[in-house]
């Protein structure tokens, strides 16, 4: 996965294609989603860049495995 292919604002789907948040930047090997998003319940939640399975659409798509996680 080339991570600079991910850029702020940029969706994030699962691989069920439901929306799992918004790209606020990329931390080490994590990219942070926005705290602001409706699915963040107001926290900054984090996914592997491991856990991404392609670029499509604009979009960051994530595979099976994937989910976000408070830290």
């Amino acid at each position: 996965m080339d991570a600079t292919k991910i850029r702020e604002h940029m969706k994030v789907v699962g691989s069920d294609g439901q929306h799992v948040g918004i790209v606020d930047g990329i931390e080490g090997d994590r990219i942070k989603l926005t705290k602001n998003d409706p699915a963040a319940g107001g926290q900054h939640r984090y996914v592997g860049l491991n856990d991404v399975e392609q670029i499509k659409d604009g979009k960051v798509c994530l595979n099976s495995q994937a989910q976000a996680r408070s830290m």
